[in-house]
This record gives C-alpha cells, sequence and structure tokens, in this order.
C-alpha cells in the first residue's frame, strides 16, 4: 500500500495552525498526511491582532462557532477601523473605515455620487460612517450579530489573543488528525531537482516530507534560506520598520472598532480585547530610536510613570519574489509582510491558503498552477500594498520629517497613480477600479472611504447651486436606525455569549 502524500508544515502560530486546519479540511477525502513542526523553544508574541471579515469565512467553512472560540481568544467584534489625527490639514479629526455590508447596497451610490459631487466644489456630505451601516453599529456600539429572519448578510471582523487563536487552532487540528511535532529544525536538504527533501532538526533528524509549507516567520528557512527565493523589499515607500507594544486594562464597554491614530512618526493602535487593551506604536527607526518610540507611547497612553513592560519588534516589510517554490509554499512572515495597519496580514495568510488549495486541487497536487498563483498572489501584495501606501502619501500632518517625506515620496506603482489621477481630475473612481480589475483587494468604496476621510477635495465653490445630492441624512440614519432595533449593545453580547 502506498504511503500518504506527506505535507509537513515548519512554524506554529496563527499562520501555522490556520494551514494546517485547513489543508487537513479540505484534503480529508485523499491520501494525505498532514504534520505541523514547531520548535518549543520559541514563543508565540500574542499581541492583539484584527482582522477583516474573511477569517469569519474562515470559521465558517471548519464549522466552529464563535461560541466556542471567542471567549477562548478574549475576542470581541470589530466592524470599522476609525483613523485619528492623519489629515489635519484637510479632513476632519478622524474618520472610519467600516466594513462594506450587503445593507450598504442601498447607499453606496449616493456615497459614490456626493464624493464626485463634492470634487466639484459642492458642499455635501461625505463622512463615511453617514453611509454605511457598520459605521451605525460602530457609533452605537452595537454588535454586527444579525437578529434572527435579519434578511441581510453583515460582514464584520474581529479582535482577538493571536497566541490564544495559535493555541485554539493548535488543540483543533490536532483533534482532526494533524501529526504535531515538538523540535528545533536546523536545516534543510534538497534533491537533484532543486525540491525539498528533508528538515534536519538540532538532534540530528531527518524528517521527510513530500511538500513543504513554511511557516517559519521572518527566519524564512525553507523558501528563502533553503530555495534562495529573493525577498523584494517596499521599503522605498512603506518606511515603518518596528513596534513597541503595551497592553493596558480591558475598556469596560469595548469598542466595536480598531483605532489607528497618528503619533510624530507613525501610528498607535488599539484593540479592544475582553480582558485587555493591545496598544503598539508602529515607526521607522530611520526617525525615531526604539527608546524615544517607547517614551512616546508611554506618554501618548498616560502610563510614563507606569512599571507596565514594553516589547519591542521589528518588521520587514515586502514579498518574497515567488510565493510557491519547487515543493514548498510560504505563508505569514516568510512569504512577506504589510505593516498592521488596515489588519491585513491575516487575511493574506487566509487567501494565501484557500488560494493555493484551489490551485494544488485542481493541479492534482502538483506544480501545474505554480506559476498563476505566484502571479495571484504578488498582485495581491502589490495592491494592498499601494492601499496602504496611499495613507501616507496622502497624509497633511507637518509635525515631522517623517509625515513630510512620506507625502512627499513619489516611488509609487503605476496602479497607484492613475487611481490618484482620476480622483484629482474628478473621474470616476469605481470605473478606474474596474478597469484595472482591483475590486478583489480594497473596493471602490474603500477608497472612497479613505479619500474623502482625508478630506482629498477642493475648497468649497463660493456659490452652492442645488446639488442634486442624493443624501438625505434623516431618511438613512431613520433607515438604519430601524434595521438596528433589535441588534445587541456590543458589551450585553459579550457578556451572554
Amino acid at each position: 500500500m502506498p504511503s500518504p502524500f506527506h505535507i509537513v508544515i515548519l512554524g506554529g502560530g496563527t499562520a501555522g495552525w490556520m494551514a494546517a486546519n485547513l489543508f487537513a479540511h479540505r484534503l480529508q477525502d485523499k491520501a494525505v498526511k498532514v504534520s505541523l513542526i514547531e520548535s518549543p523553544d520559541i514563543g508565540i508574541v500574542g499581541v492583539g491582532e484584527g482582522s477583516t471579515p474573511t477569517l469569519k469565512r474562515f470559521f465558517s467553512d471548519l464549522d466552529i462557532p464563535e461560541s466556542v472560540w471567542m471567549a477562548e481568544c478574549n475576542a470581541t467584534y470589530k466592524v470599522s477601523i476609525r483613523f485619528s489625527g492623519w489629515s489635519p490639514g484637510m479632513g476632519p479629526d478622524n474618520y472610519s473605515h467600516p466594513f462594506i455590508s450587503q445593507l450598504d447596497t442601498f447607499s453606496e451610490r449616493p456615497f459614490h455620487v456626493n464624493c464626485r459631487t463634492r470634487r466639484l466644489g459642492l458642499d455635501v456630505e461625505t463622512s463615511p460612517d453617514k453611509f454605511l451601516f457598520n459605521g451605525y453599529l460602530a457609533n452605537q456600539q452595537l454588535a454586527p450579530v444579525t437578529p434572527e429572519n435579519f434578511p441581510f448578510r453583515i460582514e464584520y471582523g474581529y479582535h482577538f489573543d493571536s497566541g490564544k487563536l495559535g493555541e485554539f487552532l493548535k488543540h483543533r487540528a490536532i483533534a482532526q488528525g494533524v501529526n504535531h511535532i515538538q523540535t528545533q529544525v536546523e536545516s534543510a536538504t534538497t534533491h537533484n531537482n532543486g525540491d525539498i527533501a528533508e528538515l534536519i532538526t538540532h538532534d540530528g533528524q531527518h524528517l521527510a516530507g513530500d511538500f513543504f509549507v513554511d511557516c517559519s516567520g521572518f527566519r524564512a528557512l525553507l523558501l528563502q534560506n533553503t530555495l534562495g527565493v529573493k525577498f523584494r523589499s517596499f521599503k522605498e515607500n512603506l518606511f515603518n520598520d518596528a513596534a513597541v507594544v503595551l497592553p493596558t486594562d480591558a475598556i469596560p464597554q469595548p469598542p466595536v472598532e480598531t483605532r489607528a491614530t497618528a503619533l510624530s512618526t507613525g501610528w498607535c493602535w488599539q484593540i479592544p480585547l475582553t480582558n485587555r487593551t493591545g496598544n503598539g506604536y508602529v515607526y521607522s527607526q530611520d526617525y525615531l530610536s526604539a527608546d524615544n518610540a517607547e517614551a512616546e507611547l508611554r506618554r501618548h497612553l498616560g502610563l510614563l510613570e507606569a512599571d507596565i513592560p514594553a516589547r519591542h519588534l521589528t518588521m520587514r516589510v515586502g514579498q518574497t519574489e515567488q510565493h510557491w517554490s519547487h515543493n514548498c509554499l510560504g505563508l505569514g512572515l516568510s512569504q512577506g509582510f504589510i505593516e498592521p495597519l488596515e489588519a491585513t496580514a491575516l487575511h493574506l495568510v487566509q487567501i494565501g491558503i484557500e488560494t493555493f488549495l484551489d490551485a494544488f486541487i485542481e493541479g492534482e497536487m502538483t506544480n501545474k498552477n505554480q506559476r498563476s498563483y505566484n502571479t495571484a498572489m504578488s498582485e495581491r501584495f502589490e495592491r494592498v500594498r499601494d492601499y496602504i501606501v496611499a495613507h501616507y502619501k496622502l497624509n497633511t500632518r507637518d509635525d515631522s520629517d517623517y509625515w513630510r517625506d512620506n507625502r512627499n515620496n513619489m516611488t509609487l506603482s503605476e496602479p497607484l497613480l492613475q487611481l490618484l489621477d482620476v480622483w484629482y481630475r474628478k473621474g470616476d473612481l469605481t470605473q478606474e477600479i474596474q478597469r484595472q480589475d482591483l475590486a478583489s483587494h480594497f473596493g471602490s468604496t474603500s477608497w472612497h472611504c479613505m479619500l474623502a476621510g482625508y478630506g482629498i477635495f477642493p475648497p468649497v465653490a463660493p456659490n452652492q447651486p442645488g446639488t442634486g445630492d442624493l443624501f438625505e441624512e434623516n431618511d438613512l440614519a431613520d433607515f438604519f436606525t430601524r434595521c438596528a432595533l433589535n441588534f445587541a449593545p456590543h458589551e450585553q453580547h459579550l457578556a451572554g455569549r
């Protein structure tokens, strides 16, 4: 009897155990064995982390109810990201980027029309949270869990402890038959054709496999160090390469949104969990030392005299030139990383696994679809990078060289330049996004949220004729209020989970 096809995942954490669960689930009807190797000596950072709505699909596909995993991971709901202080020279003090839900079918077009009307100099409403239902839920502190028989699908993400989520997924994967091996891998050998053959452990074990998944973090032991896949840095237009993390007490009424507040040399996240609040300052070491970054974060949090220890992290921002090389798939930090603004890290991991499994199964577990997969994933990273870069390029802060250098940076991709050109020329942004086929990354409404939230508009014209404004604030607010009548307050829903 032939041996089963052996898939070996190197590294645990959220990325590794997410991969283990999806591989075991999707390949359960095939002769496949899944093993995950992790070192017992490498700890999990376990910072508070936010997700996009794709994570809801992950748990739904695995048939894991929220009531089972959220309590174990100190999780709360997330419907939006609120940005504060990014564009003081143009826009309001803060704006929100709500997740887009089915209910927004009725209000997205008025939002887009008003943004275009405002670009003509007419004074109309363009605040994203006035048009999008999740913005209303965030403002009212309501959980996004739909009442029984509610006719629309509401999209939302989560805040969670990433270390606890990794542990939860580990136990779930082992229960599904994943072979868990605890040892330290030092190196790997290859076959004559360049494929990885075996992993060599610190005590001399040789662990063979047919296909390998590199979740070894920035170390990238397999994809980069063994197979020699080159890393392409995004440093030229994403300056941040470090973070300092500092937890604080839980917020009594945890908000249903992440907050991203601009500081002198980067930005600070606030992620509300049920047991504590995750805070971190993402910054560039070229402009700020680690000690000064920690001092600024403590000052921002009112903790200058507190003895709460901080943790310092470094980041390598960019992506590998190939995400799937020979018989190895890179996932998580080993394949690339785009800084945590907009919570894209886990999103890209999940998309990477799902897209790979589709390609691998369709190609009968061969490298048949390797090239198309690499093209698709590289494009994903590039376009997500563009959306993040725009947050920095369009800033109107003038309090440090960091923000001025970001604003003056002209190292922009052609797709991003074309999008901004259409906006400034008062063109149809939705049509341009469709022309570039960008909707699978950040769609038109997401771009409208950022550009309108930053106040990227010309001065209001002195004479204001009838605008043809499609937005009736009272009518839409009444509609949202009626829709939300049976939604529970966030705190109440978490307590009764």
